[in-house]
């Protein structure tokens, strides 16, 4: 489990109480960010005929975009930036998390999403959002999206007390679900590869045998830990919209 841990990006020992330790985590953050901004500085030249870097720039933006707009309605570009900022940083993290840096000795990359702190601030972030628009346009009137239309009156507290214990939720779940699928995935591929270096260690028929096959798993994993990068990126950028969909539109 050392993959996970926090520890300062530079050596010195365990991470104590005091703010000014730049940790790995710390240092992975940073990276994702000037990546992102290298990313996004590609897309500020505005030719009129753009190249793939411009082209990927405006596909991605445009993607997030669509996003927002089918499932918040016109008022979504305005929730854009905050839905577009998590998406990426999401991707951006996860799939640099994945890279095999492991090969340079000391450039073991360190995934700031499998780090619920991470993902779970973020999904703070977006629940604010949600209670502030949901009070700042409709008032007490918010609370009406815990009654279902056409509810009888007998069974509307219980199903009052049912909504909102699952409006909740939703913080925790948002959050958990990116932290789960990283470090699952994470965890997956280092028992892999203990397998591989035990098989090479046994040696024979065998030992080759079973470090060939943990090798080809490895492969797929790492094919698979970049679709679920995606997909995870994606999910929380549509599970935000649809819940700021809710607080504007209380339905």
């Amino acid at each position: 489990m050392h993959q996970f841990t926090i520890s300062p990006a530079f050596g010195g020992g365990e991470v104590t109480a005091s703010p000014f330790i730049f940790t790995n985590s710390a240092l992975w953050m940073w990276i994702v960010f000037f990546a992102i901004v290298l990313f996004m500085w590609g897309g500020t030249k505005r030719q009129l005929v753009p190249g793939r870097w411009q082209a990927a720039v405006e596909g991605l933006t445009g993607f997030v975009d669509n996003i927002t707009r089918a499932n918040i309605g016109p008022e979504g570009r305005a929730y854009l930036p905050w839905v577009f900022t998590a998406f990426v940083f999401i991707l951006f993290s996860n799939w640099i998390g994945a890279l095999p840096l492991a090969i340079i000795p000391g450039a073991h990359p360190f995934t700031v999403t499998s780090q619920f702190t991470v993902t779970g601030v973020m999904s703070i972030t977006s629940f604010a959002i949600v209670l502030g628009v949901g009070f700042w346009k409709h008032g007490i009137k918010f609370f009406t999206l815990f009654m279902p239309h056409g509810t009888p009156l007998v069974l509307l507290p219980i199903l009052f007390i049912v909504e909102l214990i699952s409006f909740m939720v939703r913080p925790f779940s948002l959050g958990l679900r990116p932290f789960i699928a990283m470090f699952a995935g994470h965890i997956l591929l280092e028992v892999f590869g203990n397998f591989i270096v035990q098989g090479l260690n046994a040696g024979g028929p065998m030992g080759y045998g079973i470090s060939l096959l943990c090798f080809t798993f490895v492969v797929g994993v790492n094919a698979l830990e970049l679709l679920v990068g995606g997909i995870q990126a994606f999910v929380f950028a549509l599970l935000t919209a649809l819940y700021i969909k809710d607080a504007v539109h209380l339905h």
